[in-house]
C-alpha cells in the first residue's frame, strides 16, 4: 500500500481482522475497488506473523510436508490467470518466498506438479479441478494445514451446478481442514443472506461485510438509421460493423462482448475484413481458443498493444484490465448484473472512478 500511496480501505480492514480471528464471511464490493487485496491481507499478515510451517511426518522423513495455505477458487480460467499476477505482486512486495500456483485446464507441468506435491503456498484453482485433486488419495494430506479457502465471484456460481460441485468439495475440505476460513467475494450479489447461508452452511451468523460506491457508467445504444429495415435473423448486429468501428477507433482499447463463440468468431471475421492497423492489435478470445493465444490476447490488453478483443463470457468476470475504456455488448447481456460486470474490465483508480462506455445495441 505504502509503494502505492494507498491506505486500507475500512472494509479491507474489516475482513483482516474477521480473518485472523478465524471468521468465516461473505465480502460485496464492486470490481475494481481492492476486494483481492482484502481477501488476500489476512493470510498475508498470518504470514508476516512467522506462521509455523507443517511438521515432517516421522514415518515418511522423506516426503516434502506440505507448504499449502490457502485454495482460491475462480470459475473462469482467464480469471485464474489475472488472479495468478495479482496475487504474486504483494507476495514479492513483502519479500514472505511465497509461491502461487495455478491448477486449472491452462496450467503448466510446473504449477500440476507443484499442486499435486502441495509445494506452493497459494493455489489457485477452478471447482472442476478441486473436485479432481480431491480425488487423489494423497490430497488430504496437503490440506491438512489448509488456512483458508477464498471462492472469488460467488454470485457466478451460486444456483448452478457448478456451485454445487463446489459446495460438495468445500464440505470435504472442511472435514480434512475444519480449522480453515471460508471467504466469499462478488461484486453483483441481491440476497446476501442467502448468498452467505449457502456458501457456509456451518456459519450461519457469519458477518457480510459490503462495501458501496458510487460508479458512473455511460450507456450508449446503437441501432440501425431505419430500424424497419433491420434482419430479424442472421448475422446479429453486422449492420452496424461500421459504426463499431468508428467507436473503436476513438479509443486506446477495448473489448465487444458476443453471447456465443459462434458470434464471436462471426464478429472477429467481420472486423478483420475492415481492419486498418496491423492485424496482431486485433484478438479473439474464447474457450474453445489455444491457451496461448487467449493468455496473448489478455497481455496485449493488459499492456495497451491489442486495440480490440472480441470475446464472450471467458473474459467478463473481475479481469482488469486498465487500459480498456471501452466496451462494447454485441445483443441483450441477459441481465443488468451481466452488463455492468462486463464493464467491470474497464480502466478503474483508487479514486473509486470508472472511465468507460458500456454500448449494447440489438
Amino acid at each position: 500500500f505504502t509503494q502505492r500511496g494507498w491506505s486500507p480501505a475500512p472494509f479491507q480492514r474489516a475482513v483482516w481482522r474477521h480473518w485472523l480471528q478465524g471468521e468465516s464471511g461473505l465480502l460485496v464490493t464492486p470490481t475494481g475497488s481492492g476486494k483481492t487485496l482484502a481477501a488476500f491481507g489476512g493470510a498475508l499478515l498470518e504470514g508476516l506473523h512467522g506462521l509455523a510451517p507443517e511438521p515432517i511426518d516421522p514415518a515418511h522423513p522423506r516426503v516434502k510436508p506440505s507448504r499449502l495455505r490457502l485454495l482460491w477458487v475462480t470459475p473462469l480460467r482467464a480469471l485464474a490467470t489475472d488472479t495468478t499476477h495479482a496475487l504474486q505482486q504483494p507476495i514479492d512486495a513483502l519479500g514472505l518466498g511465497w509461491t502461487v500456483a495455478k491448477r486449472t485446464g491452462d496450467a503448466s507441468s510446473r504449477d500440476r506438479r507443484l499442486a499435486r506435491q502441495g509445494q506452493a503456498e497459494v493455489l489457485v484453482i477452478t471447482p472442476e479441478s478441486l473436485a479432481l485433486l480431491l480425488s487423489y488419495p494423497e490430497t488430504a494430506g496437503l490440506l491438512k494445514g489448509l488456512r483458508g479457502v477464498i471462492v472469488d465471484e460467488w454470485h457466478e456460481l451460486l444456483g448452478n451446478k457448478r456451485g454445487v460441485l463446489l459446495q460438495l468439495g468445500l464440505a470435504r475440505i472442511r472435514a480434512i481442514a475444519p480449522g480453515a476460513v471460508t471467504w466469499g467475494l462478488s461484486a453483483t450479489l441481491g440476497n446476501l443472506d442467502e448468498a452467505r447461508d449457502v456458501l457456509l452452511p456451518h456459519r450461519p451468523n457469519a458477518p457480510v461485510v459490503r462495501h458501496a460506491r458510487k460508479r458512473d457508467t455511460t450507456l450508449k445504444t446503437l441501432l440501425p438509421a431505419r430500424p424497419e429495415r433491420f434482419a430479424w435473423a442472421g448475422h446479429l448486429g453486422l449492420s452496424q460493423l461500421e459504426g463499431v468501428m468508428k467507436l473503436i477507433a476513438g479509443t486506446r482499447s477495448a473489448i465487444l462482448f458476443t453471447n456465443t463463440r459462434a458470434q464471436a468468431e462471426l464478429w472477429h471475421r467481420a472486423l478483420s475484413s475492415i481492419w486498418l492497423e496491423p492485424p496482431e492489435a486485433l484478438a479473439l478470445h474464447h474457450g474453445s481458443l489455444d491457451v496461448g493465444l487467449r493468455m496473448a490476447a489478455e497481455q496485449g490488453l493488459r499492456d495497451g498493444s491489442v486495440r480490440c478483443v472480441v470475446a464472450t463470457s471467458s473474459l467478463d468476470l473481475g479481469v482488469d484490465f486498465p487500459t480498456v475504456d471501452l466496451v462494447l455488448q454485441v445483443g441483450s447481456p441477459k441481465g443488468i448484473a451481466r452488463l455492468l460486470q462486463r464493464a467491470g474490465p474497464s480502466k478503474q483508480d483508487r479514486s473509486n472512478r470508472a472511465d468507460h462506455r458500456a454500448c449494447r445495441w440489438t
